[in-house]
This record gives C-alpha cells, sequence and structure tokens, in this order.
C-alpha cells in the first residue's frame, strides 16, 4: 500500500469486510425478504461507506452508496418490497462498490470508474420502472477488464456481481469465478480470451472467464482481489504489480484481525519458552557436546526471533492517545481563555497495548496541567514579550530500550521558591527539610500527595490530586517521571516507559548468597573497584558513603545495608551498579555480578510487594527463584540519606569556617546568569587568560597545556549549574597549586578584590557552596573550593604527584 494514508488503508481494509458480507447478506435477504434485522444490518454496512466516502472526499463512491441507501432505507421501513430486479440492482451497487476501491487502492483516486448506470438501475428499480431502460452504457473492450453489463434478469442467478465477489466472503449460492488484476496489460489480455470463448458479446465476461480451462490460464491476469473496470492508460502504470514484477498484496488480505486474549495467552506461552530457553542454554553451556551447543544456539535464536515478533503484534503507535489530544487542549484553552497549539513530534513511536493504555490517563492530565497551570493568558504572554499563543509540544521516541515521552510548554515554568512555600504551607514538609534541598529536589515536590497551587478549586484544578497518581501509575509499568522547568520559558515532564512488561534485559547480581535481578531499563554502567583503589575512591560526607565518577559525587547505597544482610565478601573488592531513576543517578553496591538475560517478570504477592523494593520476580535458568528489584525505591533510599547527610555536613563546614571567613580576603568573580561568587584569596595561586581553542580533552574531562604541565579543567558556570556564555574566546582562570598539583578554575570575569571580615553571612547555600554573603552590597556566593578543586582532579588531595626516573613532576593529570 505505497503511498496509501493510513486512514484511507484502514478505510479500504474495513470497506473489503464489509462488502464480502454484504454479498452473503443479500444473497441470504432473498430467502428471506422480510427479515428487518438482515435489512439493517445491509443498511449499516452502506451507510458506514457512505460516510466515510464523504468525509474522504470519494464522491463518486458516495453518490452510488447514496442512493443504495435511499433504497435499503424503504425496503427496511416497508415502503418497498424486495424483489429479483431491486436485489440484482443493490449487487450491483455492490459490484460497482468493489470496483471503486480497487481503483482507490491501485492509484490513489476513483479513477474513470462510471457509476451513472448503477445510479439509473437502483433509481429505476426503487420507482418500479424495468430495468432495461437504465442499460449500462457500452465501452469500447480494449478499455476495460470486465465487459459492459446489460441489465440483468432474475434468470442470471450465478450473478456476474457476486463472481466478482472476494473468495475470502462467506459461503453463498453464487459461484466465485478467478479474480482479476487492474494492470492495463492484463486488461488487454483478458478480454481478447473472453471472447474466444464465449459466443456472444452480449453475454457478461467475468462468468466466461471463470471457467477458463488450466491450459488457457497462462494468458489470464494474475488473482487479484477486486476488479478494477476502468482503463489502466488512462490512469498510470499498472497498480498490481510490485518489485521484480510481482502481484502485490491487496490490502484487504494484508491484514488480519485477531483477538487480544489470543495474543495475551500467546505471549504467555514465549514468556514459557524464553524461560525454557535460558535453562537449556545454561545447561548445554556446562556441557561438552558440540552438537548439543550448535541446537541449543539454533534454539536461542529462534526463541528470540519468535519473542520479538509476538512482542511487534502488541505493539501499536502512541498516536492511537495522542489522537485524543488536540480536542482536549482545544476546549481546554477555550474554557480557560487561552490560545494553545499543540504540536507532536513521533506520533510513529511504538509502545506496548497495555502500557499504552496505562500511560494514556496519566498522560493527558500532565496535557491538561500544561494548558492550565504552564500557558499563561495572551495579555500576560505578550506583556513578557512572548507570542499570544502558547505552544504544548508532545514528543515520543525511542532511546535505551525505553520509551521517553515528554508533554513540553513555553508557558511560566515552575517556580521553586513558590513550590517550597506552598509545600511548607500544607505541611508536606518542614522548613528545616526545605533548606537543605536543592532546586532540583524542590521540583519533585509536586508529585507529593495533595500538593496543589491552585488559588481555587475548578473542574479543572486545584484538589491536590493528579501529580501524584501520575507518578505511581507510570512507577506500577516500570517508568519514571522526571520534571525539568525553568522560570519564565517553559517546563518538560519527561516519562521513560519500557517497551514493554512481560519480558526483560535484566542485570543479575548476587549479594550475601542471594541473586536479584535489575532491570537493564535503569542501568547505566558497571564500575569494579579493586581493594586498594576502592580504599581511597570511596568517601564518606556526612556519614553516607560516596564515589566520584569522573568528577561528579555518585551516593552509593549497599544492597547488604538495605536487606539487612552481611556481606559475603571480604577481599575488599567493590562492584557498583550505576543506576539512573528519577533524573538522579546513585550506585548501589553489590557483591558480584553474575550475567545479564532476558527474564520474565511474574508478579509478587502482597506481603513481598508491601516491602517496598521488590516489583516482581523471575526464574532465572537454573531455575531459581530471584526477586526483581525496584530501582525507584532504592533511589528514593538513596537520595534522601544523600541529600539530608550531605547538607548536614555542608552547613558544619560552613559554622565551623564562618570565623575564618571574616578575617579572609576574597576574590570575586562572575560566573554568569548574574551570580558572583567569592574565592579565599589565600587559594589563588596565579591569575591566568586561556584562549578556548587550547582547550582539549581527555576522556570526559577538559585539559590544557600550562608551563610545561596538563591542567585539568573546571568551569564553574558548569560545576553550579549557571551555564553563563560558552562562545567566548579568552577564558578567564584561576590557577590554584598545592603540592605539584595544580588546577585551572574557570570564571566569566574577576571583579574585585574584598575584605570579608565585615561581610553579612548567610546559611543560604546550593550545592558546591559553603554559604552566601553580602559582599559589594550584593549577596554573593562563597564557593565551596575544595569540592570544586576534586571536581577538576579528584586525586588532588589524597596522593602526591608522581614523579619521573629523572626526579621532574609528571604531568598533573591522572587519566
Amino acid at each position: 500500500m505505497d503511498g496509501l494514508d493510513d486512514i484511507v488503508e484502514e478505510f479500504l481494509v474495513e470497506s473489503h469486510e464489509n462488502l464480502d458480507q454484504l454479498d452473503t447478506d443479500l444473497v441470504a435477504l432473498e430467502q428471506e425478504p422480510d427479515s428487518r434485522e438482515r435489512l439493517s444490518s445491509i443498511f449499516r454496512t452502506i451507510h458506514t461507506i457512505k460516510g466515510t466516502s464523504g468525509f474522504l472526499a470519494f464522491h463518486r463512491l458516495e453518490e452510488v452508496t447514496h442512493i443504495g441507501e435511499n433504497m435499503l432505507s424503504r425496503l427496511r421501513d416497508g415502503a418497498l418490497d424486495l424483489t429479483p430486479q431491486r436485489t440484482d440492482a443493490l449487487l450491483e451497487m455492490v459490484d460497482c462498490v468493489r470496483s471503486l476501491l480497487a481503483s482507490i487502492e491501485a492509484n490513489g483516486g476513483e479513477g474513470n470508474v462510471d457509476v451513472s448506470a448503477v445510479v439509473a438501475a437502483i433509481s429505476a428499480a426503487m420507482e418500479d420502472q424495468p430495468a432495461a431502460t437504465a442499460p449500462a452504457p457500452v465501452e469500447p473492450a480494449a478499455e476495460v477488464t470486465v465487459a459492459p453489463k446489460p441489465a440483468r434478469s432474475r434468470k442470471a442467478a450465478a450473478r456476474p456481481a457476486a463472481a466478482v465477489a472476494s473468495p475470502a466472503a462467506a459461503p453463498t449460492p453464487r459461484k466465485a469465478p478467478a479474480r482479476k488484476a487492474p494492470a492495463a496489460k492484463a486488461a488487454a489480455a483478458a478480454v481478447p480470451v473472453a471472447e474466444a470463448l464465449v459466443p456472444s458479446p452480449a453475454v457478461p465476461v467475468p462468468a466466461p472467464i471463470a471457467e477458463v480451462p488450466a491450459p488457457v490460464s497462462p494468458v489470464l491476469p494474475s488473482p487479484r482481489s477486486e476488479p478494477i473496470v476502468e482503463s489502466a492508460e488512462s490512469d498510470g502504470a499498472p497498480a498490481a504489480e510490485g518489485a521484480g514484477g510481482q502481484t502485490r498484496r491487496a490490502v484487504a488480505d494484508s491484514t488480519i484481525r485477531v483477538d487480544v486474549d489470543l495474543l495475551d495467552e500467546l505471549m504467555l506461552l514465549v514468556g514459557e519458552l524464553v524461560l525454557t530457553r535460558n535453562q537449556i542454554v545454561q545447561y548445554v553451556g556446562r556441557s561438552n557436546d558440540t552438537d548439543l551447543l550448535r541446537a541449543s544456539q539454533r534454539l536461542n535464536l529462534i526463541a528470540s526471533e519468535l519473542q520479538e515478533g509476538v512482542m511487534k503484534t502488541r505493539m501499536q503507535p502512541i498516536d492511537h492517545i495522542w489522537s485524543k489530544l488536540p480536542r482536549v487542549v482545544r476546549d481546554l484553552g477555550m474554557q480557560c481563555g487561552k490560545s494553545v497549539r499543540l504540536e507532536m513530534e513521533g506520533r510513529e513511536t511504538e509502545l506496548d497495548k497495555t502500557l499504552l493504555e496505562a500511560v494514556k490517563d496519566p498522560l493527558t492530565h500532565l496535557v491538561r496541567n500544561s494548558v492550565d497551570h504552564g500557558i499563561e493568558a495572551p495579555a500576560t504572554r505578550t506583556g513578557a514579550g512572548k507570542a499570544a499563543e502558547g505552544v504544548l509540544t508532545l514528543r515520543a521516541k525511542h532511546e535505551s530500550g525505553q520509551v521517553v515521552v515528554e508533554v513540553a510548554d513555553d508557558g511560566a515554568g515552575i517556580d521553586p521558591a513558590r513550590i517550597g512555600a506552598k509545600a511548607v504551607e500544607r505541611g508536606l514538609v518542614s522548613p528545616d527539610a526545605l533548606s537543605r534541598m536543592s532546586p532540583q529536589d524542590v521540583l519533585q515536590l509536586i508529585f507529593l500527595p495533595g500538593f496543589s497551587t491552585a488559588a481555587a478549586v475548578t473542574n479543572v484544578s486545584g484538589r491536590g490530586v493528579g501529580m501524584d497518581v501520575v507518578k505511581t501509575n507510570i512507577e506500577s509499568i516500570g517508568g519514571t517521571i522526571e520534571v525539568e522547568s525553568v522560570p519564565g520559558r517553559g517546563t518538560v515532564c519527561r516519562l521513560r516507559i519500557p517497551l514493554t512488561l512481560a519480558i526483560v534485559p535484566a542485570l543479575t547480581v548476587e549479594c550475601a548468597g542471594d541473586r536479584y535481578a535489575i532491570p537493564q531499563i535503569s542501568l547505566q554502567e558497571l564500575v569494579a573497584l579493586d581493594a586498594e583503589k576502592a580504599a581511597t575512591a570511596v568517601e564518606e560526607v556526612g556519614g553516607a558513603p560516596v564515589y566520584r565518577l569522573r568528577g561528579e559525587l555518585l551516593p552509593l547505597v549497599r544492597l547488604t545495608d538495605v536487606l539487612g544482610l552481611t556481606s559475603d565478601r571480604h577481599d575488599g573488592h567493590v562492584v557498583i551498579a550505576v543506576l539512573r531513576s528519577e533524573g538522579r543517578r546513585f550506585g548501589l553496591v553489590v557483591d558480584r555480578v553474575i550475567n545479564t538475560e532476558e527474564i520474565v517478570v511474574k508478579a509478587v504477592g502482597g506481603q513481598l510487594k508491601a516491602i517496598g523494593l521488590y516489583s516482581g520476580a523471575t526464574v532465572l535458568g537454573d531455575g531459581a527463584v530471584a526477586l526483581i528489584l525496584d530501582v525507584q525505591a532504592l533511589a528514593r533510599r538513596a537520595l534522601r540519606t544523600e541529600t539530608t547527610d550531605r547538607q548536614d555536613a555542608r552547613e558544619g563546614a560552613a559554622l565551623a569556617s564562618a570565623s575564618e571567613t571574616e578575617r579572609q580576603r576574597m576574590l570575586l568573580a562572575s560566573i554568569g546568569g548574574g551570580r558572583r561568587v567569592a574565592i579565599p584569596l589565600d587559594t589563588v595561586t596565579r591569575l591566568e587568560q586561556v584562549r578556548t581553542e587550547s582547550v582539549e580533552r581527555v576522556g570526559n574531562r577538559e585539559v590544557v597545556q600550562y608551563r610545561g604541565a596538563i591542567l585539568p579543567i573546571v568551569r564553574l558556570d558548569r560545576h553550579l549549574g549557571a551555564y553563563g556564555e560558552s562562545d567566548r574566546e579568552v577564558l578567564e582562570v584561576i590557577v590554584y597549586s598545592d603540592h605539584g598539583r595544580s588546577v585551572a578554575i574557570v570564571v566569566e570575569e574577576i571583579l574585585d578584590i574584598v575584605d570579608g571580615e565585615a561581610a553579612v553571612r548567610s546559611d543560604i547555600d546550593d550545592l558546591g557552596l559553603l554559604g552566601s554573603a553580602v559582599l559589594g552590597d550584593k549577596v554573593t556566593e562563597l564557593l565551596d573550593v575544595r569540592a570544586a578543586i576534586l571536581a577538576a582532579d579528584p586525586a588532588f588531595y589524597s596522593a602526591p604527584l608522581p614523579t619521573t626516573p629523572a626526579g621532574v613532576p609528571a604531568p598533573l593529570l591522572e587519566v
């Protein structure tokens, strides 16, 4: 169906099915002409085809079905009696509709199919006029595949209309002849054969063609579901042939309807097959039988392909639920007095049908929330320099074995200060806890039960239910939700959803002698540390273990601590599974990694579910049962502990150094976004300028060659989340050196050197800061210099600089 619109293709499929049933119903109606139920069924079918054809602008198809609908309506209401002439007229209508559909499928339009004869025949039948008063026009034989039909009599029991019915139709008393292709050369070949076999051109061609003996069959046209009665010359190249000259399958033959319950049952069987496959593969892996190994590899390949094929049968484009959202946005926009344009990207992205149904309500709620809370009124938008019309964008894509769905608006954004104040007001969080939260943590408060910023309760929002349900529903299917927002610019809600819930790839790990499965959708990487490196690389911040992974602080959770068990590994080695949840990363420390395999997810009982650490269970290849860890629950535990303890540690460090700060002279620097930082002058060795083009990379870290050494760089704007100008040709650099090691701290501009003794201080801080102070009549952030230096060079304070054999310090960067 190259080039056909999806709507037209679906219309053709359904119409062909309806026409096959119509053939059966019309013939059966002759046996029981008083059956109102059968008449009503025929009427509804023709009415459906008529309505859709009008919508798709197929005017001739609409015309012929409209006149047929009129007759059926009068027959149904008892105004007319069913006579042989009227039955013939209705069957001719079915033939004509079939020809029109064949032309639409082959050429994308109705071609030159003439419907006037059929319209005249039906009109005459309704008025009880002789059928001969509306003869079909005779066209040149060279331009048609099917010879012109005279008015049919009751005698023609092997009705040509029935003769061209698809063999797929339900059994009828009429004889189904061979089907014909619409190609021009097929038409040219078919007519001469027909003329050679029949004594008179007045006899309809289709019936004789159906009885052509086998020796003549090579000159007949290729089989085709529907005949086309228009000239191929007038409508372009033959549409019946595909690549290589082979007959293309008709649209009616390219789809099949299957009950969803049957697909679910098939999926369960495939799941059991996967489990058995895993067991056989593990068993054969311990065997030395080459033939058995080869057979198991073949089984593995076939099972994987079968699993993929069955999963595809359950996949549906996300547009199935998106298609309802334009109306939601339009109605809600009018209700709120806002002008909103909805844009969609990735409508063809496919998702498992079960997950598609599960995500429908959460997605609808996020869209309503964006229109109601996110996008401003037109007057407000124009006052802020925006277009009066707001833009709401839906995006969907496949990424790392999952589907990522974004709901983004260009509205007012979310103000963390307002969110925090409302959460405190509603008693959802204490002021002390709020003061220790980062802005990203504050945004997550919108998912707390009972949270709402609406000023009044309306039929749209304000009751404090919704976002918590959204998060619960998404997590119940193994997904996550993240929120990003920039005040004044807009908000993005990002859903990460697994492709399917039935069979998922997983990492099998061991802890205290037991095995557990971690869905790979949440796994980013594995880090293995030997005993020597683990002793120095794993640090303690506020009593919580952390690991610096490529300069980023990674909070650690020991699975043994979570489960209340004792590790059976005593060699000092540490294995970290780096996981991602809700936009944050953390490390799960396990005893050892076993392998990766596809697992079949099984539900767990209420007692295990209530623990809150397991999302399911599975049977491993050796027959052992393993629990599937709930990564979201582990993340909440890890990040909550890390955030609280780390913030408390920073507060203690800030208070301990308060008197020291008063006596220090401070270097003021801007880092972009209107933010200023203060850096103790005794941590400044030199001030330099470095050209941007001289910055190079080692792995994921930036370095610069400076005075015969390689200096690691930390950009304060990125380190502190300010993100200043990125197109500057010259970088302002603060160099700090100690014990033969140096780092380069990049700022936007050096402002001044001030005395910090009389500064008005505050413990209001954020990640990477020790607090804030009023310096030069402006609030200035106090930089945590140690954290910034460690971000550039994690080994800066832990080891002296290695030397070369000649005793000269080696380059400063450890790779």
